[in-house]
């Protein structure tokens, strides 16, 4: 291990708004990490907040000089990103979502990985989707599944080694200096285009599961399908910028959503039906060894089919508007979902 007195600089970047029942434990998880305090600073970037964000974090952090608190004007998550590295002046950079908060191994644990493997473009940990209700929960369960979620690594936390994308990565600041900063023309996605030109560059990405982040997750299943559209609707866009199929995996929930709207070809051939049936199956199969309560158990196989169907029609849509229509922005998919 690199002594503390050796350990580089790093700069957290917080972007937020509206944050008042989070940002306070997300910024404690950094000051009370395991990293020096002299080699620490936290950037929060505030989108006008009209909460009491700014007043707890003022009233709570009013003498810590290591916290600055910047006005995003533009109120949107890359802006704030691109904001906070402007005024940072670290040798690396942290992103973390005020939604959050980081074990206190992170960021040494990811700052390490990078020091000592060169090839290496960002680090990070595994993303722990944390409930405060029953519906929640069931969410949480839902997108820490490999049948949720697919091959994400960070959020199913199977293993550590080389990955296409972290949650909350830890930059090198000559890396971004070299690749560029985050897309601002991105509502989402912005991390995995970022992650996505790191790779085409010639970096890697790696995470560790032994640091690991929290993230609450939505608490109702109207507010996962609105995220999930805006996840497959603003990767269309990613793919479109740089004419590529950036995951395999994004591209799953969009041939679910085309089979299911051809249901209707089953009535001619009854063998049509046998793709839903082994799905709706593995989906209960999946909710009973994660709840004996038949309420739950239900409540969970129809999460998986929210989860894959909103992200698949998103996807759809981004394929109409982006790429049949020509159109570049969408003014009323732009606005953040919590």
């Amino acid at each position: 291990m690199t002594g503390p007195q050796l350990r580089p600089s790093i700069s957290v970047i917080i972007p937020c708004r509206n944050e008042r029942d989070h940002i306070i434990p997300c910024i404690n998880s950094v000051l009370e990490s395991d990293y020096p305090d002299d080699k620490l600073e936290l950037i929060v970037v505030d989108g006008k907040s009209t909460d009491q964000t700014i007043e707890l974090i003022s009233e709570t952090f009013h003498s810590n000089q290591r916290i600055k608190l910047i006005t995003n004007e533009k109120q949107t998550t890359p802006f704030a990103l691109n904001l906070g590295i402007k005024h940072s002046t670290s040798e690396f950079i942290m992103i973390l979502g005020a939604h959050s908060t980081i074990s206190p191994n992170y960021i040494d644990t990811a700052i390490q990985h990078l020091m000592t493997d060169t090839t290496l473009g960002c680090s990070g940990g595994l993303l722990k989707s944390i409930a405060t209700t029953n519906s929640s929960g069931i969410i949480a369960t839902a997108m820490r599944s490999a049948f949720g979620v697919g091959n994400s690594h960070f959020r199913t936390g199977l293993q550590s080694g080389y990955v296409d994308t972290v949650a909350f990565g830890v930059y090198p600041r000559k890396v971004l200096d070299a690749v560029g900063y985050f897309d601002e023309e991105l509502t989402r996605n912005q991390d995995d285009e970022m992650s996505y030109r790191l790779i085409k560059s010639g970096y890697r990405i790696y995470l560790d599961h032994t640091a690991s982040a929290t993230y609450y997750v939505r608490n109702s299943h109207a507010k996962l399908a609105g995220q999930q559209f805006q996840y497959g609707y603003w990767k269309v866009y990613v793919n479109k910028k740089h004419k590529a199929i950036t995951t395999l995996r994004q591209l799953v929930p969009l041939f679910f959503l085309l089979y299911l709207i051809s249901i209707p070809i089953g009535v001619l051939f009854p063998v049509w039906f046998t793709p839903l049936f082994l799905y709706l199956l593995i989906a209960m199969i999946i909710s009973m060894k994660h709840s004996r309560k038949l309420s739950d158990v239900l409540v969970l196989a129809f999460t998986f089919p929210v989860l894959h169907i909103s992200y698949g029609y998103g996807y759809l849509r981004g394929i109409v508007d982006f790429i049949f229509l020509n159109k570049k922005h969408i003014q009323q998919h732009t606005q953040l979902t919590r």
